[in-house]
C-alpha cells in the first residue's frame, strides 16, 4: 500500500490544458461544506451563492467553456441548516447534503441519530452523510455495524443517497479500513467515506488505496458501483489530481463523476480557481480576487 501511494502522485504527472481540464472537473465533483459551531443562514446563503457560480464567468470563457453550466456536486451543511441551503438554491439541480447520526463522533443513543436523518429529509436534504460508530469496528461486532448502518439506511429509503464515513483515522488498522468498507457497502451506502474532517488523521491515499480496492472487490463480486469520498485535509488543487488519478487507475474514468466520486472540502475551491487563473494569465491572483462568497 506505501509502496503504491508514494508512486502514484510521481507517475501521474498532469500538466497544461489536460490540468485545466482535470481541475474543472474536481470543481464538479467538491461537496462544498461548512460544519462549524458558527453557522449562520448567512454563512450557508453566502456558500450556496459560490456553490452555483464557483469559478468566475470570464475565466470559464477564457477556457473556452462559458457555454456549460459549472457548479459543485454538493452543498454539505447541518441538519439544522438545510432548510437554509434548500432556499438558497432554489431553481438550481445541486443536491444539499446533511450529516447526521451523531457527526462527528456517532455516541449518540440510537433513535437520535436516526431521528437526524428523518429531520434532514424532512427538511430537504437528498444526500445524507451517516458515520459510523468505531466502536463496532474496535471491538470486531461486524453485525452490530451493518444492523446500524441498515437502519440508516432505511430511513433514507428512495429520498436520499447514504454516503457513509468511516472516520478511519480511528479504525487501526488498513485491515479494519478494508473491512468496514464492504460492510458499509453490504448495508445499503452509496458512498463511502473517509473522515469527519475532525480526526488528526483524516483523507489520506493509503486510506484511499484500501478503500477504493474493497470498492473494486465489492464492485466484480456483485455489480454494484458505490461511489468514494475522500474528506478532511484536501485543500490544495494538486491533491485533487492525485486522487482522481487515484480514481482513474483503480476503477476507471466513471468513478471521475460526481455520481461516483466526491471531495468533502471547505477551503479547495479557492485553491482550484487560483489555478485556474493561473493557467489563463500565467500569473496567481490575491486570494481576496478568489471570494469564497
Amino acid at each position: 500500500v506505501e509502496r503504491r501511494t508514494a508512486t502514484l502522485p510521481a507517475r501521474r504527472s498532469i500538466k497544461k490544458e489536460w490540468q485545466a481540464a482535470w481541475l474543472l472537473r474536481a470543481i464538479t465533483c467538491i461537496d462544498l461544506t461548512t460544519l462549524s459551531g458558527d453557522d449562520t443562514p448567512g454563512r450557508v446563503k453566502r456558500l450556496c451563492a459560490k456553490a452555483k457560480q464557483p469559478v468566475r464567468s470570464d475565466m470559464l470563457a477564457a477556457l473556452g467553456v462559458g457555454d456549460q453550466k459549472i457548479t459543485v456536486g454538493a452543498v454539505c451543511v447541518y441538519p439544522n441548516r438545510v432548510r437554509d441551503a434548500i432556499e438558497a438554491l432554489a431553481g438550481t439541480d445541486i443536491p444539499v447534503a446533511s450529516v447526521a447520526t451523531g457527526f462527528p463522533a456517532g455516541q449518540t443513543p440510537l433513535p437520535q441519530r436516526i431521528a437526524e436523518i428523518e429531520q434532514a429529509i424532512e427538511s430537504g436534504a437528498t444526500e445524507i452523510d451517516v458515520v459510523i460508530a468505531r466502536t463496532h469496528v474496535l471491538t470486531g461486532n461486524w453485525q452490530a455495524l451493518y444492523d446500524e448502518l441498515r437502519q440508516f439506511r432505511e430511513t433514507c429509503g428512495d429520498t436520499a443517497r447514504m454516503k457513509t464515513i468511516l472516520a478511519t483515522g480511528d479504525l487501526g488498522t488498513l485491515k479494519q479500513v478494508y473491512q468496514a468498507s464492504l460492510v458499509a457497502m453490504m448495508a445499503g451506502s452509496d458512498f463511502i467515506k473517509t473522515s469527519t474532517g475532525k480526526e488528526e488523521i483524516n483523507a489520506t491515499l493509503e486510506f484511499g488505496l484500501v478503500m477504493t480496492r474493497a470498492i473494486r472487490e465489492y464492485w466484480e463480486r456483485t455489480g454494484y458501483k458505490v461511489g468514494f469520498k475522500p474528506a478532511g485535509g484536501v485543500s490544495k488543487a494538486k491533491q485533487t489530481l492525485v486522487w482522481q488519478a487515484l480514481m482513474k487507475e483503480e476503477l476507471g474514468v466513471e468513478w471521475l463523476l460526481p455520481n461516483l466520486f466526491r471531495i468533502g472540502a471547505s477551503s479547495l475551491l479557492t485553491d482550484l480557481e487560483r489555478q485556474l487563473y493561473h493557467y489563463i494569465t500565467g500569473h496567481y491572483a490575491a486570494r481576496h480576487h478568489m471570494p469564497m462568497g
